[in-house]
């Protein structure tokens, strides 16, 4: 079995040679990666506009102390008159400055009477106008490709009139679980052997949640011939499967046999990780398969570790799971020699991660239960050893 690093490093290196690309709608776009720059075609603003509502004057009439009111100015108005010596006219957040002012005061700084404002405090020149080209000019680049679109992105993309943009399309991942023992929802046991199958459903909500395409494709028996036809099928219609079960050293694990006789490359098969170290990832051309282990916590966690990076990669994107430090407030016993992913309580306390491992069980890869609650994964290298209360650790962020 290789070291967790060369797996991730054999990982990363890999090369698509030809990325899915589709126009979509702008309020379609959400969570899709950009697939082309936007460049502005125009400055914004256009023109000096005011950020206030107050009074557009020249900043040296403020001396003056009072100026005649000669116009009125809202938003959306175009207006020809312009601020002459002596005078100001009432202008609102987001209008155009009038020709001749180069200075807003605000209404507040203002007292009126009659048709004249009298200056209480006066400002500073240039006081509250945008000027041309504030937000963003003309030929910048403001979003590159490669960027995932959020809230953000779409607000600004909605500010250039862009109703459609490329993106890059979603990986589709075909997802099947292994195992004569499994019952699919709504099927009814039949000896006390059978066991509920889970797998299958969370991975479908891992790929939904990290914006892949899921296409659920329920349970297989173990025999090698469905195995055989339904990874073969499953290929046929989407980028990625993913398989559970039928990977280890058992008579009846039969998908790592089919994968090679299917013809894909095995990248690598077996990795020094707890949970799930016969962990097995192939491809051929621009298709992947990654077997996982049967037990619900190994899958959830090579899901993680393994399945991510390849639907971000096909979308040219970055794999999302982000890693930050964390205080233990427990000591934390290290159980193997291997790259190790253990489940812990996330918090914040006075702007810091603490973690501690209070409900989590000790046992088998099969304690789905330990993904309960506010969850992390602390990740821990081969060569390192258990750990005690107030030591940092790194941890894995799942949100």
């Amino acid at each position: 079995m290789m070291h967790f690093d060369e797996s991730m490093a054999i990982l990363d290196a890999i090369e698509i040679s030809h990325y899915k690309r589709k126009r979509v709608y702008l309020m379609e776009a959400l969570g899709y990666v950009l697939a082309e720059d936007i460049v502005a075609d125009h400055n914004s603003p256009e023109f000096p506009t005011s950020a206030m509502d107050g009074y557009a004057i020249r900043y040296e009439d403020q001396d003056k102390g009072r100026l005649k009111i000669a116009s009125i100015n809202p938003a959306g108005s175009a207006i020809d008159e312009k601020v002459e010596c002596g005078s100001s006219i009432k202008t609102f957040t987001g209008s155009l400055m009038p020709e001749g002012a180069d200075t807003l005061i605000p209404i507040e700084n203002v007292v009126v009477e009659g048709g004249e404002i009298v200056i209480k405090e006066p400002v500073a020149y240039g006081f509250s106008v945008r000027e041309v080209g504030e937000n963003y000019a003309k030929g910048q680049t403001l979003i590159k490709a490669g960027t995932k679109i959020d809230f953000s992105e779409v607000g600004v993309l909605a500010s250039l009139n862009i109703v459609h943009i490329w993106v890059y399309e979603k990986p589709t991942v075909a997802i099947l679980s292994t195992g004569s023992e499994l019952l699919d929802l709504g099927e009814t046991q039949t000896n006390n052997a059978q066991i509920r199958s889970s797998n299958n459903y969370v991975l479908e909500a891992i790929v939904q949640k990290y914006h892949g395409i899921p296409m659920q494709l329920g349970c297989i028996k173990d025999d090698k011939e469905s195995i055989t036809r339904a990874i073969a099928e499953a290929m046929e219609q989407s980028d990625i499967v993913v398989t559970t079960g039928g990977v280890s050293v058992g008579d009846f694990d039969f998908v790592k046999d089919v994968i090679y006789e299917l013809g894909y490359e095995v990248l690598f098969k077996g990795v020094r990780v707890k949970p799930g170290q016969h962990i097995m990832v192939a491809r051929k051309q621009d298709r992947f398969i990654v077997a996982l282990p049967g037990f619900a916590y190994s899958a959830t966690i090579m899901a993680l570790i393994y399945l991510l990076p390849l639907i971000a990669k096909l979308q040219k994107g970055i794999s999302p799971l982000k890693r930050v430090k964390a205080t233990l407030k427990e000591p934390f016993v290290k159980r193997a020699k291997k790259q190790e992913y253990t489940a812990c309580n996330l918090h914040i306390e006075e702007g810091r991660y603490t973690v501690d491992f209070q409900g989590k069980k000790v046992g088998t890869s099969a304690i789905m239960t330990n993904m309960l609650g506010n969850i992390a994964l602390i990740e821990t290298s081969e060569e390192d050893s258990s750990k005690e209360v107030g030591d940092e650790v790194d941890v894995l962020l799942l949100d």
